[in-house]
């Protein structure tokens, strides 16, 4: 089984969208999810989708790279695992909560720059 990324999706698309798309281009799909933001719920313009045979997932990559959607151009590729977070993400540009960028607890980096607290003298 290979799980393919599927990007630059249109935020109006549902999974059924997807899954008739590939469906449409002669592809057995075994699973379709989009990725949605946790808090507002809203789609975040990419997805995965898993095909069972290898072959079949090498020609969707083929056939549907670059084809339209609703509008938009897709990015159809293999996906790659996620980077580790927590310790040990620091080699991968994060810091030991698998965050990128400043640090401090409020916001802020040590530069004294950005967020944090102040303190008036």
């Amino acid at each position: 089984m290979k799980k393919l990324f599927v990007g630059n999706l249109p935020y109006q698309a549902s999974e059924a969208d997807l899954e008739t798309w590939f469906t449409a281009a002669g592809l057995n799909v075994s699973a379709v999810s989009i990725v949605r933001d946790r808090f507002s719920g809203e789609p975040r313009g990419f997805g995965f989708v898993e095909i069972e045979q290898d072959e079949e997932a090498e020609q969707a990559i083929t056939a549907c790279n670059g084809q339209d959607l609703l509008g938009r151009t897709l990015v159809v590729n293999e996906a790659r695992p996620m980077p580790p977070s927590g310790v040990g993400a620091k080699a991968f540009g994060g810091n030991s909560r698998g965050r990128v960028g400043g640090g401090g607890e409020f916001g802020g980096g040590r530069s004294g720059s950005g967020g944090g607290r102040s303190r008036e003298r």
